[in-house]
């Protein structure tokens, strides 16, 4: 069994593994390094990673991307609501739980965010495993330091629902930082990890003490700001070019915006290296083609609140861990919109040059990530077995007590795992059960936090308003995910719950997703099966073809006749390329019984040896399937 990292992002996911004293990265089906965030469904089969993103814009509202956006998160959240106007996707409301609608086989499906969560990682689990050989049962997954713990808790089921054990649900600045440490000799410093990625953005500070130990001073960052967001600028802006030149909004059609979003993200990085970019899209609305232009200066105008925003949010972290920002022995780079010139440049300039970017900022998660599995899977190799983490907690946890104030249990930046309890007392005379919600957040009012959870505690003993003592203790886990226990002093009376939040999926739930996935895993098996069959009759049709048109053992009246029922068969082919695996078989027996004579003048030998012969090559027929050539045999 191995364990590996997965960086599981807003629009890329990469995968690694520790290995023989180093990490690897672990390339897809298609030899790239790190896999698009797509999944797509259409009327034969479900697409995921790079063959999904291929063809978005031939299927752009039933191809989803950007899940990690909506995950664990509520459908009228303001960041949901926001992103519902650059989706082609349909994304419903079902008891205030965001729901992805796609038209799956012709029928209408509905999928939560960690079912498709779930999809990207199980294709992640099949890579891993084709690529080392053996089962791979155990990951550790990043997240953004700024996830609350219900979306946590949904990355964790969607996990689970991909038959992984998750080892561990990672901060992303952290395992970053991790990964720098394996070659850089860092003891004693102290690291300002950015990390901008496609969804979201961090800034961790980290201290590196004897051990090494890596603690985890202060954290901050923005769960809706990444490249994403760069590219809705981009869309925005040549949408009204279009519209100033063409008189026609294309913002309310699905299959325009999906062109016109990839057009968008080419553009934002053909200008990293480039100072003006060219948009050029085909027919982008009713035959119209656009072109549009734009430069290096005009993209920094346009995003200049988004990257200000992000030292916003480095200074929050420096205050919060009571340090100057020339404190900062090192910044490392995380992410691919790191590669932006403009923030590269405004943080050389911040930090005075201390910038380092020696990993690929789009591998540097992963890494740490495999390298946090192989330490917790057991691994005692002599680089890595005495590395140590400590993690923060990132935002404050507590209860509601009176007139709506938050209480707080948990300050936020508090070294995890911890516990801590504080006691709570009635609020009426005689009052014999409490009540108690729990919230994250860092506003005075709970109506501003957002709600864990709620919980009653019953069998409190009678007594006037401020007599009875109840101990709430907050316990949050090396994962960051937190449970509740609330004990009555007096009695011992105790209740110890994991907080059903609205957001979170039940154990029936996961279960039925559990159950899904692996139908929908099967119809893949069947579609490739599928595909298979189909590629293997028509390798067989133009092998057929071609030996025909070259072969001397065939007359010219032969020749011509074969050839026409080789243009038919093709024909077939096109006007039934949908149709079931089992019409496929059918169809190569009937042309192997159809075309028996020819085909021992054209292999040469008997039809047993042919057979025999055809099981070794591209055209075979499958071994479920054994049938036809015995068949054709008799």
């Amino acid at each position: 069994m191995v364990a590996i990292g997965i960086d599981l992002g807003t629009t890329y996911s990469c995968v690694a593994v520790w290995r023989q004293g180093h990490v690897e990265v672990i390339p897809n089906e298609q030899g790239n390094r790190s896999t698009p965030s797509y999944v797509a469904f259409t009327e034969t089969e479900r697409l995921i990673g790079e063959c999904a993103k291929n063809q978005a814009v031939f299927n752009p509202r039933n191809t989803v991307f950007s899940a990690k956006r909506l995950i664990g998160r509520r459908y009228d959240d303001i960041g949901v609501q926001m992103d519902l106007r650059y989706w082609p996707f349909n994304v419903v409301n079902e008891n205030g739980k965001p729901i992805i609608s796609v038209t799956y086989k012709r029928d209408t499906k509905r999928f939560a965010p960690e079912e498709i969560s779930s999809m990207l990682l199980f294709r992640i689990k099949e890579m891993a495993e084709a690529y080392l050989g053996c089962e791979v049962d155990k990951a550790v997954i990043t997240v953004p330091a700024y996830f609350t713990d219900s979306q946590r808790q949904a990355t964790r089921t969607a996990g689970v629902v991909a038959g992984f054990q998750v080892l561990r649900v990672t901060n992303e600045p952290t395992a970053a930082a991790l990964a720098y440490s394996i070659d850089k000799k860092l003891k004693g410093k102290k690291i300002l990890v950015y990390d901008l990625g496609g969804g979201t953005f961090d800034v961790s500070i980290l201290i590196i003490k004897d051990g090494p130990v890596y603690e985890v001073k202060a954290t901050a960052g923005n769960t809706r700001l990444g490249g994403e967001d760069f590219d809705n600028r981009l869309v925005a802006y040549f949408s009204e070019d279009f519209r100033k030149r063409f008189n026609i909004d294309i913002t309310k059609n699905p299959k325009s915006l999906r062109r016109l979003k990839t057009a968008a993200e080419r553009v934002k990085r053909f200008l990293t290296s480039a100072t003006e970019a060219t948009v050029q899209v085909e027919s982008l609305y009713d035959d119209i083609d656009y072109v549009g232009k734009i430069s290096r200066t005009v993209f920094e105008e346009l995003c200049s609140d988004l990257f200000n925003d992000t030292f916003k949010l480095i200074e929050q972290a420096l205050a919060d861990a009571r340090l100057k920002k020339n404190d900062i022995d090192r910044v490392i780079l995380v992410g691919g919109s790191t590669r932006i010139p403009k923030i590269q440049e405004m943080l050389h300039e911040y930090f005075e040059g201390r910038v380092s970017a020696c990993l690929n900022p789009d591998e540097a998660v992963a890494h740490g990530a495999a390298i946090q599995a192989a330490i917790l899977s057991g691994e005692h190799d002599v680089n890595i077995r005495d590395l140590h983490l400590v993690d923060v907690v990132p935002l404050s946890l507590g209860v509601e007590t009176v007139r709506g104030v938050m209480y707080k249990v948990i300050e936020r930046n508090t070294s995890i795992p911890c516990r801590r309890t504080k006691d709570l007392t009635t609020l009426d005379d005689y009052q014999n059960s409490m009540t108690i919600e729990v919230f994250e957040g860092e506003r005075t009012l709970t109506k501003d936090n957002s709600l864990l959870g709620v919980f009653d505690l019953h069998g409190i003993p009678p007594a006037p308003r401020g007599v009875a003592k109840v101990d709430v203790t907050f316990d949050i886990d090396a994962n960051g995910i937190l449970s509740v226990t609330a004990r009555d002093r007096s009695t011992g009376n105790c209740k110890s719950i994991t907080i059903k939040n609205e957001n979170r999926v039940s154990q029936l739930q996961i279960g039925k997703m559990i159950a899904d996935a692996e139908t929908y895993r099967e119809e893949d098996r069947e579609n490739q099966r599928r595909l298979e069959c189909r590629n293997q009759l028509e390798t067989y049709i133009y092998d057929v073809k071609n030996r025909a048109e070259n072969s001397h053992e065939l007359g010219e009246e032969e020749r011509m006749q074969i050839k026409k029922e080789c243009e038919s068969a093709v024909e077939w082919l096109d006007d039934n390329g949908d149709c079931l695996r089992e019409e496929f078989e059918r169809k190569m027996t009937e042309l192997m019984r159809q075309w028996s004579v020819v085909m021992q003048k054209l292999y040469g030998g008997s039809l047993r040896h042919i057979a025999k012969r055809q099981r070794s090559e591209s055209y075979q027929v499958p071994e479920e399937n054994e049938f036809a050539i015995e068949d054709i045999l008799e």
